[in-house]
């Protein structure tokens, strides 16, 4: 399993604007789900929200836009010297973006017990044989982050 640390006092912030992405993915009736990538010194370098319906487009996932608008940004591929919030644990696919871009930290909300590849169902982040392991950061505003995907699937009910 991923080695858990402390979020730091500004991890809560930035999750809030993860959660803005997120609720933003409903209007076309994508799983909210959001992500951020912000760099050390506090710039937003990119932001997305599952597309996946609106593209039909399987690998649309919040943390793929959001590192492709935050490579772009940069004009590299690395993507050092950043953080990337997301609402829901990484999926695989997911996971082996963050671990190809070299995002050095990753914060997320709620676990996904089904798909999450950064400790509950997978470990991708934490892979020895990989040559890129970020530090990660589980469970901030979890309770928020859970409570958005739980209303947005009892309203399809």
């Amino acid at each position: 399993m991923t080695a858990r640390v402390q979020p730091l006092g500004h991890d809560d912030d930035w999750m809030a604007l993860a959660l803005d992405e997120a609720r933003a993915a409903e209007a076309h009736g994508d799983v909210p789900i959001g992500a951020v990538v912000v760099a050390g010194d506090g710039r937003v370098l990119g932001a997305g929200h599952n597309e996946r319906e609106l593209r039909e487009d399987p690998t649309a996932h919040a943390e793929v836009l959001a590192l492709q608008r935050a490579a772009a940004a940069l004009g590299s591929w690395r993507v050092l010297d950043a953080t990337l919030y997301v609402t829901l644990e990484p999926c695989t696919m997911c996971a082996g973006a963050i671990v190809l871009s070299r995002v050095p930290r990753v914060v997320f909300g709620c676990t996904d017990p089904k798909a999450g590849a950064a400790g509950s169902v997978l470990d991708v982040l934490a892979q020895p044989q990989l040559n890129h392991r970020p530090e990660v950061v589980g469970g901030v505003r979890a309770d928020e982050c859970a409570e958005v995907l739980r209303a947005f699937f009892r309203a399809r009910r």
